[in-house]
């Protein structure tokens, strides 16, 4: 497992936020001071102030192996 504290995707970026937010939402204290109120606008600022970072683990992504090769087509 790694830390990572930059994003390889916009995705990711976006999941973190919203993970943030719902911490922020159940009581954990905001990191950086924000002019909103909102806890996914808070989530935003911190992500941008690079106070958030996640971990990543060193698993490969697999693609799962399909024997079917598509749905058949039921003739009438």
């Amino acid at each position: 497992m790694t830390i990572e504290t930059q994003f390889d995707s916009d995705y990711r970026k976006v999941l973190v936020a919203a993970r943030r937010a719902r911490q922020l939402q159940n009581g954990s204290a905001a990191l950086v001071p924000s002019a909103s109120n909102k806890v996914c606008r808070i989530a935003q600022d911190e992500v941008k102030a690079g106070k958030i970072s996640y971990v990543k683990k060193d698993v490969p992504v697999v693609k799962p192996l399909v024997e079917d090769r598509g749905v058949p087509i039921m003739a009438h």
